[in-house]
């Protein structure tokens, strides 16, 4: 019997989800079918119940995107630890009447600069502007990766110094700025941004002084071309920028995996998904 999956959210016409797990599912000759579905907003209890009827029916798991994150989160039963952090779940198991939460955005994040752009995290200064789901889903990833230094950048101060108590007491060690101080902390090996910036066309308040000609700078956001962000890193010498296909790839192989119990090949359906950079 072929078992169910699917994606999550509202809107979700734009999703590559399906693609992707169709892809993952050929290759590894799984038997299962992947569909999107666009969820209620309202009312309040219209996700969960959503969810349940998908269970229902016989679903196997889901991936979760937005604005349904927290919702799913809420609704589980276990929590993995990196959904914990993140206070929000990218994907969802249906096991023995649980609904059990993880997040592999991180994760996926972590892979794709470390395995795909070749550039690893140990020893170097890198900075995360963000302090939203997004920035907390990845820095247990990030701590795990040693990194010398691994700053966390907000316009909020007080958001960003909540977010670095909580994972100091998860055991990571991380320093949290607000974008004026910024300007005298020096060049960064690694820039992310995890703002939301780049889906309206804007540019984070960052200085060009943070970026490293022999570093890199990753965009979370993908299929934007070369966004405002990018554009600065890229007028400051930087040679090494992307933008987050292959975080999405990624995190969708990490769910396949926890689904599945095999991971599939990645670089293919990352070509297959990646618009240059120009």
């Amino acid at each position: 019997m072929t078992d169910r999956y699917a994606v999550i959210g509202n809107p979700i016409g734009h999703t590559k989800s399906p693609l992707i797990h169709g892809s993952f599912a050929q290759e590894t000759r799984q038997d299962l079918s992947y569909t999107a579905i666009e969820g209620p907003l309202e009312p309040q209890d219209a996700f969960a119940a959503t969810v349940r009827a998908f269970i229902a029916d016989g679903g196997k798991g889901m991936n979760v995107t937005a604005p349904f994150k927290l919702k799913a989160f809420a609704m589980a039963d276990v929590r993995s630890e990196r959904a914990a952090l993140a206070g929000a779940a990218n994907a969802l198991s249906f096991q023995d009447g649980r609904i059990v939460a993880e997040n592999f955005d991180g994760v996926g994040l972590v892979r794709d600069i470390e395995i795909n752009l070749n550039l690893p995290m140990a020893d170097k200064r890198v900075l995360v502007l963000g302090a939203g789901g997004a920035v907390r889903g990845a820095l247990l990833p990030f701590i795990a990766a040693r990194a010398a230094e691994l700053v966390v950048a907000n316009r909020n101060l007080a958001k960003v110094e909540l977010l670095v108590e909580q994972v100091a007491a998860s055991g990571g060690a991380l320093l949290a700025c607000g974008y004026g101080e910024l300007e005298a902390m020096g060049r960064f090996d690694l820039v992310v941004n995890a703002t939301s910036a780049s889906l309206t066309g804007e540019l984070p308040p960052v200085p060009s002084s943070v970026f490293s000609p022999t570093g890199a700078a990753y965009e979370l956001a993908y299929g934007k071309r070369l966004t405002p962000f990018l554009r600065v890193a890229r007028d400051a010498g930087v040679l090494g920028i992307a933008d987050g296909v292959g975080m999405l790839v990624e995190q969708a192989a990490e769910a396949f995996a926890w689904w599945r119990g095999v991971r599939p090949e990645t670089r293919a359906v990352i070509d297959r998904l990646t618009i240059p950079l120009d």
